[in-house]
């Protein structure tokens, strides 16, 4: 069994059990040892590089030493000088990306409510099935990294395949949208009233019908939102999905900026932007800030077609065009733009709608 660097397997030490390639770093805290090669068993087949603790101290000072291989932890309760809760509060401290899971057999109100105040990702009971164990580990992991940005269809097809969350190549759609005059508009008006403009108006309903197409919502950037359409999970109609939200989005646009002329003079003029191609897609970030994201050609060039159009406009590439022309209207836009990289320039269409069904 090799040891951790730096550790011996001795009393309140860190054992590491490691597996081959880059594997997600779980540490698991008990003062029971059978529990702890219980622990080990249940994740032999899984996709972990399991480390053990026997006590919370020991645990903290595992992180602190390894603070971007450790990923998750979980911790009993109840254990001899610090318990579950003070460990993982401490642990957060030090890296507020870790997934944090209390195990115990103490499953009272009071310790679930404690555990939700503290911020934990998951609560665990002993006894504890060993697929059981597995699969609820796997479930608030994914549910920490997804929750804030895909569809709950998409995250029940990561659920059945983890895998897909891993760093690869892979051919997206990409979504940029931006509102036209916004820095304009904003000069004048209260920080407040650009929170609830932007929150309430822009980012929700826009957000909503990004997820309603199983679009997964990479960032915003200022008033700008970044859509991905294929990734984590791809489907053979991306493209059509994500120019059928940019249409939705446009009429929702629209109709909202009707209410607000009326009431606070708001508009809501948004130029959207797509583009279709490979790009490396994967979790990316620091101990503190880590994001679901897909850097490439593709998503620089979404971005320049997204400042090109005007408000109300959906343009698109090229490429992504021939791929779905029997089901949109476009016109072709002058002149291509050229693009660093590309020996060619990128035609441009502007969709003008669904074509009509025959």
């Amino acid at each position: 069994m090799p040891i951790l660097k730096g550790y011996r397997p001795q009393r309140n030490q860190s054992v590491a059990i490691r597996k081959g390639g880059e594997m997600t770093g779980l540490l698991f805290i008990d003062d029971e040892e059978g529990v702890r090669r219980s622990i080990i068993r249940a994740l032999k087949r899984e996709p972990y590089t399991v480390y053990t603790a026997e006590e919370g101290e020991t645990g903290i000072r595992l992180i602190e030493n390894e603070p971007s291989k450790i990923t998750i932890v979980v911790s009993d309760y109840k254990m001899p000088g610090l318990d579950g809760l003070e460990t993982l509060a401490r642990i957060a401290a030090i890296n507020p990306e870790v997934t944090r899971i209390l195990l115990t057999g103490y499953a009272t109100m009071e310790s679930a409510i404690q555990a939700t105040n503290e911020g934990l990702d998951g609560f665990l009971t002993k006894p504890f099935d060993n697929m059981e164990l597995r699969n609820k580990i796997q479930d608030i992991v994914i549910k920490k990294r997804l929750k804030q940005f895909v569809s709950d269809q998409v995250y029940e097809e990561i659920r059945s395949d983890p895998d897909v969350m891993n760093p690869k190549k892979q051919k997206v759609t990409i979504l940029f949208s931006d509102i036209r005059g916004f820095t304009k508009m904003s000069e004048k008006v209260p920080p407040e009233k650009i929170a609830v403009f932007l929150n309430d108006h822009y980012f929700t309903p826009l957000g909503e019908i990004a997820y309603l197409h199983n679009g997964t919502v990479d960032k915003h950037i200022g008033d700008c939102i970044m859509v991905v359409y294929g990734s984590p999970v791809s489907h053979e109609d991306d493209i059509v999905r994500a120019i059928e939200s940019a249409i939705d989005m446009q009429k929702t646009c629209r109709a909202i900026s009707k209410g607000l002329e009326k009431t606070n003079g708001f508009r809501l003029r948004v130029g959207i932007g797509i583009c279709t191609g490979e790009v490396v897609s994967g979790v990316f970030g620091s101990l503190r800030k880590r994001e679901y994201t897909a850097f490439g050609l593709p998503v620089n060039i979404a971005a320049r077609l997204e400042k090109m159009a005007k408000g109300g406009e959906i343009l698109v590439s090229g490429m992504t065009y021939e791929e779905v022309s029997h089901h949109f209207a476009a016109e072709r836009m002058t002149p291509a733009i050229p693009v660093k990289g590309l020996d060619e320039p990128v035609p441009i269409y502007r969709i003008l709608g669904p074509k009509a069904s025959t």
